[in-house]
């Protein structure tokens, strides 16, 4: 028995989108209001390739609405007795080969499909991962397994996970890499399945540390008399979770605390007027700390800028200041400058 005997012809359904659906994709709707065990049963009469056009159509379907499996049921001149819906997916497929099939068969016949279903969906969403969701996940993992894991990522995730880690398991995390050799099958396929259960099912929840970067990024968005309303409240509601938020927050104020060296190569990085309209709300202190990292020339002409603006509103003066705090943070993620944190204050000096 081969596909064409099963495909349907007339008037075709129609899928989401206004494609119209194939002849695999009505005779694995077929099999699926078969059940497994009579889908099974028939499946037995087709070959391989047929198996494997029904296969991968049934894995794809998703969930089919109840008037078009009506009328993929009345091509065949039958009826549907409870009229609903059914579902496809990867495991009934799955299913339903391993019912009548050897298991190197089934493998085989998945492995061309689950390929593009699950492999490279697993490791691209892997790759777009926060490296902090990440790290904290090879945390509680073997080294050689996380060494395959970081592998197979994009090399500036590996770099960013393997920073956040201890190090000594650093280092032999990267022994490992080097030394590796090529991965079993079946490993991979354990790996993967693991990952695909334990952290891609979980990575849209943010874990602590990521929320708590998140908070702080929020907050520096925030106008400063609206922070300081709500500093006043959290410090006195939840003064622990509030201060470990504070410390990850980069404000305009906190560029006073840039070497100058720092500070001259932010500025040379800002568009139009960003600078002079942000220096205008800023204070006298700030004003003075910037003046100094210019050169002379540069700053009689930056405060001639700033004396023929006129009366600006506070609005502007608020985000140009964000934008120059943006461009600091942008420069710290690339490594050109270092921005400077509430350890730098703690240090001890003996």
């Amino acid at each position: 028995m081969s596909t064409t005997t099963i495909e349907l012809s007339g008037n075709t359904p129609s899928v989401r989108g206004g494609r119209k659906l194939r002849g695999p994709e009505k005779a694995a709707i077929l099999f699926l209001c078969l059940g497994e065990k009579r889908g099974s049963e028939l499946m037995k009469k087709l070959d391989d390739i047929d198996i494997q056009k029904i296969t991968r159509a049934v894995s794809g379907l998703g969930v089919v609405p109840a008037p078009m499996v009506e009328e993929v049921m009345s091509e065949f001149s039958e009826s549907i007795a409870n009229g609903g819906s059914v579902i496809g997916s990867l495991s009934i497929a799955e299913n339903m080969l391993r019912s009548f099939l050897p298991p190197e068969q089934v493998t085989s016949i998945l492995k061309e499909i689950r390929g593009p279903l699950q492999e490279r969906d697993l490791w691209s969403r892997l790759g777009a991962m926060n490296e902090t969701v990440l790290a904290d996940y090879l945390d509680g993992e073997h080294d050689q397994t996380a060494a395959v894991i970081l592998s197979k990522l994009p090399t500036e995730i590996a770099a960013k996970a393997l920073t956040r880690m201890t190090p000594a398991r650093m280092q032999t995390i990267v022994e490992r890499m080097i030394t590796m050799k090529a991965v079993p099958a079946d490993t991979m396929r354990q790996i993967e399945e693991t990952l695909q259960q334990d952290l891609v099912a979980t990575a849209g929840q943010p874990g602590a540390a990521e929320m708590q970067q998140r908070m702080a990024d929020l907050f520096n968005k925030l106008d400063r008399d609206t922070f300081e309303a709500l500093s006043a409240s959290l410090e006195k509601r939840i003064p622990q979770d509030f201060g470990t938020i504070r410390q990850k927050m980069f404000t305009f104020d906190d560029l006073m605390k840039l070497d100058l060296q720092s500070l001259a190569r932010v500025m040379r990085g800002l568009q139009g007027n960003t600078l002079p309209l942000a220096l205008r709300g800023a204070s006298k202190e700030i004003r003075d700390q910037f003046l100094e990292a210019l050169p002379a020339r540069s700053r009689d002409m930056l405060l001639d800028e700033m004396n023929t603006m006129g009366a600006v509103r506070g609005r502007d003066v608020r985000a140009a200041q964000a934008a120059i705090v943006d461009c600091a943070r942008d420069l710290a993620a690339q490594d050109v400058i270092r921005l400077p944190s509430l350890e730098d204050e703690d240090e001890l000096i003996e």
